[in-house]
């Protein structure tokens, strides 16, 4: 199961798509959001990805309780205004579209609402994200499959039956093509609630590409999700954790994705394929291999004893196997202690 977004083929016979998330860590700067854009393509990262809403797109500006965010990384903020410190500008997306173009880095979205939608397919996105919040948003699903494009959907905090009806949306609205990202929706996630193995779980029940949304702190469980044949894995991504942000504490740095970029290339290359084959890097061992070989001097006509030989290395002689075979043979040739057993020193 493969298809392609902007040339590049997705799947398990080819290299992990790496997603770089910029999400809200421009810091409300345009130029840092292009220089982070710089440092995902300088990392190794396949695409870098943008959040599209704005505060007005995802809730109203309101301070009733169901309103405020308790707990977290975010307590006490009012969720208009949070959502206002960390959105992208409508306005932005051209600049940052067309900059990660001209360097050579995909780059699409997640849209939040239709608004977001219209604007991407303006800007000609090559590929759609659906959050994981947003994953039971079924009318959205439907506009953002309507476009016809490949969709990566997380599937955080998502029943079995939630996660049917998204897909189900998306399939019937017009996706064809169709990533899952197994999501643990916790800023960061617990390393010991990652659960990666239920990555597997989403592709064989509903057949689809299996991905990682990672919110655990490093790469480890990236880089496992690779080796357990995850071929999307999505990681937010700032230039400096230090310089705080919205999405800060829980992204990566430069020198974190690059390590990521390079460890799941590694961990893929490392999957190979089911076979007996031997690989070719193994054949300069091959002669240090066991193999039997004669331990004295013998004159033709000597009948070989078991002491006469032994199975030792290197394996320029017979194979061990023979070992018992080669014993009570007589030699038509001498031999001097030292030299391989071959068949042609032997009667027949």
């Amino acid at each position: 199961m493969t298809f392609e977004i902007n040339g590049r083929k997705i799947g398990a016979d080819h290299p992990p798509y790496i997603i770089a998330e910029l999400s809200a860590n421009h810091n409300g700067s345009l130029e840092r959001a292009l220089e982070t854009i710089d440092a995902a393509k300088r990392c190794g990262a396949s695409a870098i990805k943008l959040q599209t809403y704005t505060a007005e797109t995802m809730t109203i500006d309101c301070d009733r309780p169901d309103f405020m965010v308790k707990g977290g990384l975010w307590d006490g903020f009012k969720l208009y205004d949070l959502y206002k410190w960390a959105q992208t500008p409508f306005e932005w997306h051209d600049a940052m579209f067309a900059h990660a173009r001209k360097i050579g880095i995909d780059v699409f979205s997640t849209p939040f609402d239709e608004s977001a939608v219209d604007l991407l397919e303006q800007l000609d996105t090559p590929v759609y994200k659906i959050a994981s919040f947003e994953n039971t948003d079924l009318p959205l699903i439907r506009y953002v499959a309507k476009t016809g494009k490949p969709m990566i959907m997380s599937t955080g905090m998502a029943t079995e039956a939630e996660i049917a009806e998204a897909v189900d949306a998306a399939r019937s609205a017009g996706c064809k093509d169709l990533v899952l990202l197994h999501c643990i929706s916790s800023y960061p996630a617990p390393m010991d609630q990652a659960n990666i193995r239920q990555m597997q779980e989403l592709a064989r029940r509903f057949g689809t590409i299996p991905g990682l949304s990672d919110h655990t702190i490093g790469t480890t469980a990236s880089v496992a999700a690779v080796a357990l044949g995850a071929c999307v894995i999505e990681k937010h991504f700032t230039l400096s954790r230090t310089d705080k942000g919205p999405d800060s504490e829980f992204s990566i740095e430069p020198a974190e994705l690059e390590r990521l970029c390079s460890e799941t290339h590694n961990a893929w290359l490392a999957l190979g394929n089911v076979g007996y084959e031997r690989q070719s890097a193994e054949a300069g061992s091959k002669v240090f291999r066991r193999s039997v070989y004669f331990v004295r001097d013998l004159p033709a006509g000597a009948v070989v004893d078991a002491k006469d030989i032994r199975r030792i290395r290197p394996g320029m002689g017979l194979a061990p196997k023979h070992f018992d075979t080669l014993i009570g043979k007589r030699l038509k040739v001498s031999v001097a202690r030292g030299t391989a057993t071959s068949w042609d020193q032997f009667d027949e």
